[in-house]
């Protein structure tokens, strides 16, 4: 299994900013502060780190230097109107490689640069629902009356986050403390279903949306473009490890471990009768015994592992998974949070990060 290295970090910094070009009552306008982090993934090239396995580290020391040139600084002082997307450009010069570029600066809202340049506000959205999916078999446990803290991830390009809440809104008002089932059009509310409806309430008013991901739980959910829809499921690993290829002296080279994050995306057709790509419960029945391979284990004593870093054990784990899930076509690996791996089939680039 070959498919296309990306490579991810993440930094953070605590800076203050006011905001001018906003409405005169805007609260951006006065001087504030918040936490910060900006993320940043790509395509790196084959000799950039040094030696195979070094990327992660590399690319994650240089954001943060980068991002400690604005820790606890006045961004006005650094930046002309320090805007997230403004902040997001700002980092694509300074680190000087063909990265995408996203800074956040709350927990529910940033923007995203993606490939082409562009930047997409994004806002993360939270609702209570009741539900159940009336075509599952017999015994499936979400043929039961349940229910979910939903979150629905909205990204779009050439919007301000004011634009988003106010085309949020109304969806909010049908979908927060309500039974899905009971709403037109989703009678059978899958997380597909679920996001293709938010997008045909969303795409008349907002032109420039450019996903909908709804978060069925924080581990899985679906994610509709207008088109098509891509699923994912999330897997946490605990497991040791030593890079082969490190230069003697690197601290990778000794043993050590990871907490991993491991996420699966898959892309089918719709299964009209069911509502979904796939059934979540079978994605991480048909993944256990890959899962657990790795799970508490020591990496390095696989003898089908060339090494343990992150695009290496992307690979691996990407080949395995389609062996018995072919519709993956894509796997994030990372080590820590943001920092890691990413190895995806086709031609067509990872879309904007979930």
């Amino acid at each position: 299994m070959v498919g296309t290295v990306w490579h991810a970090a993440a930094a953070g910094f605590e800076a203050a900013r006011r905001l001018v070009n906003v409405p005169p009552a805007h609260r951006a306008r006065n001087l504030h502060g918040h936490g910060f982090q900006v993320r940043v993934r790509g395509e790196l090239p084959g000799d950039w780190a040094g030696f195979p396995g070094g990327e992660v580290q590399r690319l994650s020391d240089e954001l943060r230097d980068v991002a400690a040139m604005l820790d606890f600084r006045l961004l006005n002082e650094v930046i002309d109107e320090p805007s997230d997307e403004r902040l997001a450009r700002w980092f694509s010069g300074q680190m000087g490689l063909p990265l995408e570029v996203g800074v956040q600066s709350m927990a529910d809202r940033g923007v995203d640069l993606d490939g082409a340049g562009r930047a997409h506000a994004w806002r993360r959205y939270a609702f209570h629902a009741a539900h159940r999916l009336p075509n599952v078999p017999e015994g499936h446990k979400c043929g039961r009356m349940h229910g979910h803290g939903f979150e629905a991830l909205i990204h779009a390009h050439g919007a301000t986050h004011e634009q988003l809440d106010a085309a949020w809104a109304p969806v909010q008002l049908q979908l927060h403390m309500n039974c899905l089932n009971e709403l037109a059009g989703l009678e059978n509310p899958t997380s597909e279903m679920l996001s293709s409806w938010i997008w045909s309430r969303m795409a008349p008013v907002l032109p420039g949306l450019a996903n909908v991901t709804v978060f069925e739980t924080a581990s899985c959910g679906a994610c509709h473009d207008g088109r098509h829809w891509r699923t994912w499921k999330d897997f946490t690993l605990d497991s040791a490890l030593q890079l082969k290829r490190a230069p003697e002296g690197s601290p990778l080279r000794r043993l050590h471990g990871h907490t991993y994050l491991l996420r699966l995306h898959l892309e089918a057709p719709l299964d009209e009768v069911m509502g979904w790509t796939l059934d979540f419960g079978d994605v991480k029945r048909l993944f256990d015994p890959v899962f657990r391979m790795l799970d508490h284990h020591p990496l390095h004593e696989r003898a089908d592992l060339a090494d343990c870093d992150a695009a290496t054990l992307s690979r691996w784990v990407l080949g395995q998974a389609r062996e018995r899930l072919p519709q993956v076509n894509r796997v994030d690996l990372h080590e820590t949070a943001g920092c890691g791996a990413t190895v995806y089939l086709g031609a067509e680039a990872p879309s904007l990060p979930i």
